[in-house]
């Protein structure tokens, strides 16, 4: 059932085929918001969309590589053209390859960094390029790694953690525009792409870091997005939101 907590909400998701950033596009779409699905592989959009679509939700398709800053606009602008001046975008899209630091390649960091960081600044220049002027909000997804050394996982901790620094950054910059920026920061969530790199074994052993004993969910992600994208986060900006069941806070 469409409930209207976000009616009237046009977003753009990147990274939405698939995982948290299709949770994040089921759930605001549920809530009654206008979304665009924008993933690097085409038939995964689609099915995002038709998953919304079945559901009775409005979303377009928006194939697109996030680390094109044309692409991007461009895909804006159609969601613009489609569904009205966009209020809000969620910078999900993240190319994840783990690897001994003194094993990294240009290339493998070259993607990362293009994908995760640049990803998130096409993301907002296409809200501040098609809002028509009115408020709006960025909402970055982050990681635990930005306040853990992991091992193996040099690329990602350096582009999670340029996030968090770029959303506090975001906030002071464009609040007086009456556009707010947030982090969401997910913990262990086994989605598909993620199971590709941790195993059972991986996901017990986070099941049992946290506080709350159990893992995360991509509908935990989405409440938490739904949340500071909505009305009752209107004077909420700067902040980074653990949704990670208290794994940051345990001293293990």
């Amino acid at each position: 059932m469409i409930q209207q907590q976000l009616a009237g909400q046009v977003v753009l998701v990147t990274g939405a085929g698939r995982g948290i950033g299709a949770g994040i596009s089921r759930l605001l779409a549920e809530r009654g918001a206008a979304v665009g699905v924008l993933d690097v592989d085409a038939a995964l959009v689609e099915e995002t969309v038709s998953a919304i679509a079945a559901a009775g939700g409005k979303a377009i398709a928006l194939p697109c590589d996030v680390a094109s800053r044309e692409g991007v606009l461009d895909a804006a602008a159609r969601l613009r053209d489609a569904h009205g001046p966009l209020t809000s975008v969620v910078a999900n899209a993240m190319w994840i390859h783990y690897a001994p630091l003194g094993e990294v390649t240009e290339e493998v960091l070259d993607r990362m960094l293009a994908v995760g960081v640049k990803g998130a600044f096409w993301a907002a220049q296409a809200l501040l390029a098609h809002r028509d002027g009115q408020p709006g909000t960025i909402v970055n997804i982050t990681s635990p790694v930005a306040d853990l050394g992991l091992p193996n996982t040099a690329c990602y901790t350096a582009a999670k953690g340029a996030l968090v620094a770029l959303t506090r950054q975001q906030a002071v910059e464009l609040g007086p525009q009456g556009i707010r920026v947030n982090g969401v920061t997910p913990g262990a969530v086994p989605t598909p792409g993620a199971r590709a790199m941790v195993d059972a074994a991986g996901y017990e052993k986070r099941r049992r870091q946290s506080p709350l004993g159990r893992l995360g969910t991509e509908e935990d992600v989405a409440r938490a997005v739904a949340f500071l994208i909505g009305p009752e986060a209107e004077f909420v900006t700067g902040e980074i939101l653990h949704v990670d069941g208290g794994v940051t806070v345990k001293a293990i």
